[in-house]
């Protein structure tokens, strides 16, 4: 048996716009200065991406990312300020409930997770 943790933000109609995947898409432009390649690296198309972080952005009413169109010196992402704090405190959040859900697992079924 597995028991799993998922950190869904929803909006005012209930729908999803924030979770592990814009998470995991946010972290790979950090690490890569790309968005392009942070998708890549997920195995998802450039404009699904550029969909995901668009909804995201929108919802929150900030920009998580500073884009530059490619060129001649090429082109490059990068989290905005507010865009690495929400990111930060998203996976601190999502942490401290993954910790949490843990020990209330140990503490109805008795058990390790």
């Amino acid at each position: 048996m597995k028991v799993r943790t998922r950190i869904v933000f929803l909006d005012d109609r209930g729908e999803k716009f924030f979770g592990e995947g814009p998470c995991r898409l946010l972290r790979g432009v950090a690490e890569t200065g790309s968005l392009h390649a942070a998708a890549a690296s997920m195995d998802m198309a450039y404009t699904k991406a550029l969909r995901l972080l668009k909804r995201a952005e929108q919802t929150l009413g900030f920009p998580l990312t500073q884009r530059s169109a490619g060129g001649k010196h090429g082109g490059g992402s990068c989290l905005t300020p507010q865009g690495k704090e929400w990111l930060e405190r998203y996976e601190a959040y999502r942490d401290a409930c993954i910790q949490a859900n843990r020990q209330l697992y140990q503490k109805f079924y008795g058990e390790e997770l």
